[in-house]
């Protein structure tokens, strides 16, 4: 493959982990952006991000993914966390049933501040603990189908599925923005090459059409800078 450059893709979408403290949110994000995995358990202090570019269809997409802690006293960034995102990996942990339980809550946190077309992959991780399960696949598949997201088992520590949970959610926004941009491609009204075109309806996230068949997704960072 041909060599690209860090800041060379197509496409940037935000990406937002939330999920109870302790469920392996950061584990998740490192094994993805660095296939790394830290044995030590210690909670997210704040934000973080960290990007990593995947190659959907002929085009780069980086991913731009953000982690913050689970605990209620975090929860005022919540607005700002959220601003932008495109796509969510709503995570509880398979041995801890009250993880799961509380999915429910941040689903809807979730859907309040982001737009209605957001791609969510819910993840019960930690599926490597098998003998602590507290939580069945039945039982997560069905809340998944109730939700309408996605739905995956991951164990951060043996690399198990995290490639395939945020890779598929990366593919599925791909295909949303795609989707949209082809619908406006014949409309007399769209802007004209170069200008911003809004995809998901909120103004933190739109679609920049380049000279020829490039696109780009813009994402406006008002707590943090984009770069990275």
């Amino acid at each position: 493959m041909a060599y690209r450059a860090e800041d060379d893709y197509d496409y940037l979408f935000k990406v937002v982990l939330i999920g109870d403290s302790g469920v392996g949110k950061s584990n998740l994000l490192s094994r993805f952006t660095r296939n790394e995995f830290s044995l030590e358990s210690k909670s997210t202090i704040g934000v973080e991000f960290a990007t990593r570019s995947i190659r959907v269809d002929d085009k780069v997409v980086k991913a731009q993914i953000w982690d913050t802690a689970g605990q209620e006293r975090y929860r005022a960034i919540t607005s700002a966390y959220y601003r932008g995102a495109v796509g969510a990996l709503v995570v509880y942990d398979v041995t801890r049933h009250v993880t799961f339980e509380n999915v429910e809550r941040w689903l809807k946190e979730l859907r309040d501040h982001t737009d209605a077309n957001i791609v969510i992959m819910l993840v019960g991780n930690k599926a490597d603990l098998r003998h602590l399960r507290a939580v069945s696949v039945e039982d997560a598949k069905g809340f998944a189908e109730r939700e309408s997201t996605f739905f995956m088992e991951t164990s951060a520590l043996e690399s198990m599925n995290v490639e395939s949970a945020f890779t598929e959610v990366l593919t599925q926004i791909y295909r949303v923005v795609s989707k949209k941009a082809l619908d406006i491609g014949d409309d007399p009204a769209a802007p004209p090459r170069g200008q911003t075109i809004n995809v998901g309806g909120k103004d933190d996230v739109s679609a920049v059409k380049n000279r020829g068949e490039r696109h780009r997704v813009a994402i406006a960072c008002s707590a943090s800078p984009c770069h990275g």
